[in-house]
This record gives structure tokens, C-alpha cells and sequence, in this order.
């Protein structure tokens, strides 16, 4: 039986939880209360508004026109996350599932293809775009985000698929089961917190980015995206702080709604996992 711990390092515990709290959330109340101070956008910042108002974001939902951008920038995530899950999910139990040649050289470069820093894919990837005629809209954005997303994606789930035993597999076979019931009734449960996991990183990359989307879509204002329409409120000589400020509130708020919604079903997976397993 374990020692009951010391007051004092009970005390040194709280004092660090409480610093790591302060430190992740200060920054957050800080963009909040900004949002919300009628004062922040002349400058007049203070750690408690002065003068309490929602203008801010009234102004970036309405003259802003932020409200086009949330929806360019939640079709643009969406179709993201669906098609990067489908084609990640079925590449990783073709890699993982079958032999066939060349396949530890596709490994090889899929890890490869991970380790290329995203700044050294913007020329390729814009010069791929515009062959395709896609400049300017949020369908070539789609394409570019789907292909950041599918080295990681493959490479992760890749690993849950290899760990899910054959013999379960073979079992449902001998049960009489198809391979779409296999599929849907043994596989894809084992493999959801990895489904998951790969649905929340192609979400934020296609949410958060910045680079590729200012890239693709540079001269079609009326398919920017949240980081590009962020952007516009940063002036040469001046920045609208308040506005900033409500606007990345509004930005933060879908994500954390996803991270959320998606939280209880990687919660529900790992448990299948566990009872199946």
C-alpha cells in the first residue's frame, strides 16, 4: 500500500495544475474579454472591459462579412474531413490487410510524404491546382487540404488496422457474414478512435490554414476562407483589436463544437475496442 502523499507535495501538485491552467486559459479569457470591451479597438485593452458591448461581433458577422466566410470555411472542413476519412480508411486496410508489390515502398514514401514541411508543397500544389482549373474556388482548397491530410491519416489508421486480430475477421467469414457487414460490424468500430483522431487533424488543418488557402484562392474574395478574412481586419499602420478579437472568437467556437462531438464518439470506440478486443 502506497504512502499517503505529503502536504507539501499535495500542495506543489495544486500549484502546478493551477499555473498549467492559467497559462493554457489566459490567453482564451484575454481574446474574450478583447472581443468584448467597446475600448480594445482604440487600443484601450484592459484585463476586464471597461466598457461591456457585442458590437464587435456584430460588426464582423455583418459589415465584416465573416458570415460568408464560416460558411466557405465549414463546406471546405466538412468535405474535407469526409472524403480524407473515406480514402485514409480504405488505403490504410489495403496497406495494412493485403500483400501486393511495392507496398513497403509505398509505406516508405507515404512517411516520407509526412516529413516534407508544408511550405515546400505550396508551388507544387498551387501549379497542380491551376492545371486543374481549380484556382479561385474552394473545390481546389478541397483537393489541397485532402492531400495534406492523407499521409497522416493512412500512416495513423494504418497502425489501428494492423492491431485489430485477423481471427476476428475470420470469425465473422465463417459466420456467414459479407465483407461489407465485416466491415462495418468488426472493423470499423475497433478502428474509430483513429478514425477520429485523423477526422480532428484534417479538420483543423482545413479550418486553421492560412498559407494554402491564401494561395488558391488570392483573387476570388467571395470564397476566402476564416484565416483569409482574419486577416483583413490587421491594417498597415493600425489593427481593430476588437474585431480581431471577435472574430477569433467566432473562430474558435466551431471547433471547439466539433472537437466536442467527435470526443464522445472517439470515447465510444475505444470502449468497442476494449469489449471486442
Amino acid at each position: 500500500m502506497n504512502p499517503r502523499p505529503r502536504l507539501s507535495s499535495r500542495i506543489g501538485v495544486g500549484v502546478a495544475v493551477v499555473a498549467v491552467l492559467v497559462f493554457t486559459l489566459f490567453p482564451v479569457y484575454w481574446m474574450v474579454s478583447s472581443a468584448l470591451d467597446a475600448k480594445a479597438s482604440s487600443g484601450g485593452q484592459s484585463l476586464v472591459p471597461q466598457e461591456f458591448t457585442f458590437d464587435n461581433f456584430a460588426y464582423v458577422l455583418t459589415d465584416g462579412g465573416f458570415g460568408t466566410y464560416l460558411r466557405n470555411s465549414a463546406i471546405v472542413a466538412l468535405v474535407t474531413v469526409l472524403v480524407s476519412a473515406l480514402v485514409c480508411l480504405l488505403a490504410a486496410v489495403a496497406v495494412a490487410r493485403f500483400r501486393f508489390k511495392f507496398r513497403t515502398m509505398i509505406l516508405m514514401m507515404i512517411l516520407i510524404v509526412q516529413m516534407v514541411p508544408l511550405e515546400a508543397l505550396v508551388i507544387p500544389l498551387f501549379l497542380q491546382v491551376k492545371s486543374l482549373g481549380l484556382l479561385n474556388s474552394i473545390l481546389g482548397l478541397m483537393v489541397v487540404y485532402v492531400a495534406l491530410s492523407l499521409a497522416f491519416g493512412i500512416w495513423m489508421l494504418r497502425g489501428f488496422v494492423a492491431a485489430v486480430p485477423v481471427e476476428l475477421e475470420e470469425a465473422a467469414y465463417i459466420d456467414g457474414a459479407s465483407w461489407w457487414r465485416m466491415f462495418r460490424s468488426v472493423l470499423l468500430p475497433l478502428v474509430m478512435p483513429g478514425l477520429v483522431a485523423t477526422s480532428i487533424f484534417s479538420f483543423i488543418t482545413a479550418w486553421n490554414e492560412f498559407i494554402f488557402a491564401m494561395t488558391i484562392l488570392g483573387g476570388a474574395s467571395d470564397q476566402y476562407t476564416v484565416s483569409i478574412g482574419l486577416k483583413s481586419f490587421f491594417g498597415l499602420h493600425a489593427n481593430e483589436w476588437g474585431y480581431i478579437m471577435a472574430a477569433s472568437t467566432i473562430i474558435t467556437i466551431p471547433v471547439m463544437i466539433f472537437f466536442i462531438i467527435v470526443q464522445r464518439r472517439l470515447s465510444a470506440g475505444m470502449v468497442a475496442g476494449a469489449v471486442k478486443g
